[in-house]
């Protein structure tokens, strides 16, 4: 029998409204997910801009995926069982899934920066310590 393979054609998705997330540690860090579990129903990746004041912290982690982060503007810095790594504006870091890290802005500019994560972010996958 002889069938035909018709192929699903995608329409490009555009976010215009990234939905915010609310952001554990002190601060008012704003989080706004553009793409992931809670904004597009990804559970494959998440990426959101983050906007952390300066004095900026939270609990450690030892999260269940990989995050990309690119510092936009700002410095932050990234702990781990290995040392404190500064990350400041036009670079970044990669931190992997099992590893333990605490990010935190103490500078007096704070930071902006993209965070991507495989797979996408849930707030319990995070694993936070208590």
């Amino acid at each position: 029998m002889l069938t035909s393979k018709v192929k699903q054609v995608k329409m490009p998705k555009i976010i215009s409204n990234p939905i915010q997330i609310e952001a554990a540690g002190t601060g008012n860090k704003i989080i706004q997910e553009f793409f992931g579990k809670i904004t597009s129903s990804d559970s494959n990746i998440s990426i959101a801009r983050m906007i952390s004041p300066a004095g900026w912290s939270e609990p450690g982690q030892t999260p269940e995926f990989d995050e990309y982060t690119l510092v936009l503007k700002g410095c932050m810095h990234v702990e781990t069982k290995t040392g404190l790594n500064i990350i400041k504006a036009g670079q970044a870091i990669q931190t992997f899934a099992g590893e333990w890290i605490r990010y935190s802005t103490p500078e007096k500019d704070g930071a902006e920066y993209i965070a991507i994560c495989l797979p996408a972010f849930t707030p319990e996958s995070v694993n936070r310590d208590e």
